[in-house]
């Protein structure tokens, strides 16, 4: 079992990373079969306070083919913090229609007038499968009037809804810009009156009585961008009802070699385990097209 230390120094190789992943898996009539590995949390473009490793989309798309990731979900960071979310939303869209690997989530903030046509615009003129809210940046708690009317006119146009719980860790937050994480408390409150939501959460560390709320009440379901520990993704799969965790890395922002080795390194997952975190639980959140 590698170390914490070992883990991140492991993380900045590709051949490393080649040969700890299983890029081949046996099936049940033992044939070889690659691994569909579908990332659900991505955001492109650039983050305004510090430049990222991948932060131009050919250079992540190129490290996706490289490391075998099929798909990717892509936000963008311009929804977080720019005021023309329409905008925002039409430059990523243009620039997935480029990259095929790519499937654009727009942004909507409720806080903004006219939030209702920007979800209008990533559902009919953009066909995306989902939008990413982020609350804290935007100013709006969960148990905003808005944000319930939110996830139902979603919801009615089959959209799947992803909330970022935070982007950045506290610590590391510019000072004159110190945003706390969402405060997900009203969630399963708000979920429960919506049921036919499908409501994903990012960058989040499963933990406290607002987990256990959503575990007990709702099905929410989750990335492992944040999941702590060497052996955390796994505790976290085993402690839900099956179809609950989605493989996320958080990439740029978060190295994507370090969720896919913290996927594979504690070894507890086995091949039906691994193949639903890495695309089948993401084909059903996806919705009845498929991915």
């Amino acid at each position: 079992m590698m170390n914490r230390r070992d883990v991140l120094n492991f993380a900045v190789s590709a051949s490393a990373v080649s040969a700890l992943l299983p890029s081949i898996a046996k099936s049940s009539e033992n044939e070889s079969t690659q691994l569909r590995i579908v990332d659900t949390n991505v955001s492109l473009f650039h983050w305004p306070f510090r430049r990222l490793p991948l932060d131009e989309v050919e250079l992540l798309v190129a490290n996706y083919q490289r490391l075998g990731i099929k798909q990717a979900w892509a936000g963008t960071f311009e929804g977080v913090l720019h005021r023309n979310v329409a905008s925002a939303n039409q430059r990523l869209a243009d620039t997935c229609l480029k990259h095929p690997e790519l499937v654009p989530i727009g942004s909507v903030n409720p806080e903004l007038p006219g939030w209702e046509e920007d979800l209008r615009r990533c559902h009919q003129k953009h066909s995306m499968p989902g939008i990413r809210l982020h609350p804290n940046y935007h100013g709006y708690s969960l148990d905003d009037p808005r944000f319930e009317q939110l996830l139902k006119l979603a919801t009615a146009a089959e959209l799947f809804v992803q909330i970022a719980a935070t982007v950045e860790d506290t610590r590391t937050q510019h000072p004159q810009l110190q945003v706390p994480d969402v405060d997900l408390v009203p969630l399963a409150d708000v979920v429960r009156r919506v049921p036919e939501a499908r409501v994903q959460l990012l960058n989040y560390r499963p933990r406290g009585a607002a987990f256990e709320q959503l575990v007990k009440t709702t099905d929410v379901m989750f990335d492992t961008a944040r999941v702590d520990g060497t052996d955390g993704i796994p505790k976290l799969v085993n402690s839900l009802p099956a179809g609950r965790v989605l493989f996320g890395t958080h990439a740029p922002f978060l190295i994507p070699e370090a969720a896919l080795i913290r996927v594979h390194e504690s070894g507890r997952l086995d091949d039906s385990a691994l193949r639903a975190v890495y695309a089948g639980n993401a084909e059903t959140m996806f919705g009845k097209n498929g991915i």
